[in-house]
């Protein structure tokens, strides 16, 4: 792939593209993430970069390319980066001919702009744990993307294929999001697939504790309380984690460059 030097890239998506799960107090909405990973390597890569990230947590597709895409396009961006549809496959009915229907023609209208496009893949999470029952949904929907990046001509980050970081060491304890060594571990993936050369590493490997079998008990039993309790109370009352969360950068506008950020 030749070199691709960019100047104004906008970031759409959800949590994952928000960057939950990665902690930074000192950046807007107390996150860094993937996409800001991205951002601070690219910088690098001109004089006059600018940088804003829409995503929001809890958002579906068609809700992130109603309310994220006019407005990114707006911002005249020349790389646009979506993450879309991992919390659409996790509703009890979900329509997946017609969310890939929405995503093409959203995705038509970024490259028709002329920006290039970075899409993703939802990981596998393999056939036992949390999401095992929706496997197939998500092979269904990833097949789709894989489809539209190919008609658009979009660089795709196949997270579905990724099998060099075993799933634990790459989660947060929610078990919903990236820790920041999963984080690192995306933003590489973008920037080799864009042909970016940098000098980053991935960060060191985190090796899971072994767990008794009451330990394991009790992490269940605490994960259960903190965390998929209240997710499947916000299913049942009709919320979302990002209710009241505005995006992070709504504006095109200068990061750090990451050899200056810890």
């Amino acid at each position: 792939m030749a070199l691709m030097k960019f100047s104004r890239y906008v970031a759409l998506g959800d949590s994952f593209t928000e960057g939950v799960g990665d902690p930074d107090p000192t950046r807007p909405n107390g996150l860094r993430g993937w996409a800001d990973r991205v951002a601070e390597v690219l910088s690098e890569q001109t004089d006059d970069f600018g940088y804003a990230n829409l995503a929001v947590r809890g958002r579906k597709l068609r809700p992130i390319l109603d309310e994220q895409l006019e407005p990114a396009l707006a911002l005249g961006p020349d790389l646009v980066s979506i993450h879309a549809g991992g919390n659409d496959v996790l509703r009890p009915r979900v329509d997946l001919d017609d969310l890939a229907s929405a995503y093409d023609a959203g995705i038509g209208r970024i490259v028709e702009t002329g920006a290039h496009v970075v899409m993703f893949t939802i990981f596998d999470p393999g056939s036992s744990g949390i999401y095992a029952a929706v496997r197939g949904r998500m092979a269904i929907f990833n097949e789709f993307a894989r489809e539209i990046s190919e008609r658009h001509g979009a660089t795709l980050v196949d997270m579905w294929r990724m099998r060099d970081r075993a799933i634990p060491e790459v989660m947060d304890s929610d078990r919903m999001h990236l820790n920041p060594v999963g984080h690192q571990h995306i933003a590489l993936a973008v920037l080799a697939g864009l042909g970016v050369t940098h000098d980053q590493e991935p960060l060191p490997r985190i090796t899971p504790p072994v767990l008794t079998r009451g330990e394991r008990l009790r992490e269940n039993a605490t994960w259960t309380r903190d965390f998929l309790g209240p997710w499947v109370h916000r299913r049942l009352t009709g919320r979302s984690s990002g209710d009241s969360i505005s995006p992070k950068r709504p504006t095109l506008a200068p990061i750090e460059p990451a050899s200056r950020v810890g």
